[in-house]
């Protein structure tokens, strides 16, 4: 079985069943015990510790769900922050709170760029707490979307490709990633990603584990494959590099060690959970 994977885990009950009664949600939002998620440079806010700040309910626009009886809610924010201050923040996420920081970061974010009706163009207006919108004007009901992203090792002859983009911090190397493309599996969307970024033809695509990615809404689903040889031939529109690496070079640079040959990707990355998975089996 792979490690915990960030991001992943029980977080509140979503208690579906009160969605749909805005006089219940009324209620349990003018509880004395009810609560609203702070936010912080278009996030949500942590303390030193790492975990979520909570405060009064002002703004309920958004029914997080309950933590045991204490109902959760938050506002919607007008920016999401940039990529660093993102990252910054999960260096510091306490993973106890990150299902509840991933949900409500995505579905913020969702309601800021879905404003209008996809069917007519009518302002639409927030519905079911927050988790879908609903279009006075022609009724059409919107959900938020996740997109769906294979994120993959090839292993040949005891190695296993890893790539690195040109935003990557300086020899940091992580597994090849692309989204799932219109009427395509997701095993193919794998064998696909690694033909095009790499020149690899692999075969044998087995399943991982799956991580909600909210930045902005996306779902990490992680494969292993064989690859069929070593050739490699790097699209550098996507890629800066692509190499083969050992297990005694993938076990150094999850160890951290100052003359490890590449820099592992971080704990939150479900990159580093394929990495760390590969090794132990």
């Amino acid at each position: 079985m792979p490690p915990d994977v960030f991001f992943t885990g029980p977080g509140l009950d979503r208690a579906d069943q009160l969605r749909a009664d805005p006089a219940r949600l009324k209620a349990l939002a003018s509880q004395a015990d009810a609560r609203e998620l702070s936010w912080e440079n278009g996030l949500p806010a942590l303390d030193g510790e790492g975990r979520l700040i909570w405060g009064a309910v002002r703004d309920p626009a958004l029914f997080l769900g309950l933590d045991g009886d204490t109902p959760c809610f938050s506002a919607i924010q007008s920016d999401g922050g940039d990529l660093r201050t993102q990252f910054g923040a999960l260096a510091h996420l306490s993973p106890g709170d990150a299902p509840v920081f991933a949900a409500a970061t995505s579905l913020s974010s969702w309601h800021r760029r879905h404003l209008f009706c996809a069917n007519c163009g009518a302002a639409s207006a927030i519905d079911r707490g927050g988790w879908s919108r609903k279009c006075p004007s022609c009724a059409g009901e919107h959900y938020p979307r996740v997109d769906p992203v294979v994120i993959m090792l090839a292993e040949h002859d005891g190695r296993v490709l890893l790539g690195r983009q040109p935003r990557f911090p300086p020899q940091r190397y992580s597994a090849l990633a692309g989204f799932v493309e219109v009427g395509e599996a997701i095993e193919d969307a794998v064998a696909r990603e690694l033909w095009e970024e790499a020149g690899v033809r692999v075969h044998s695509v087995r399943y991982v584990a799956s991580q909600p990615w909210p930045f902005p809404s996306s779902l990490m689903m992680a494969f292993t494959s064989l690859a069929e040889n070593d050739r490699l031939t790097i699209d550098r529109t996507e890629l800066e590099d692509a190499r083969w690496f050992t297990r005694q070079e993938v076990a150094a640079a999850l160890a951290g060690g100052a003359d490890a040959a590449f820099i592992a990707p971080p704990p939150f990355a479900i990159a580093r959970t394929l990495l760390e998975h590969w090794l132990a089996a």
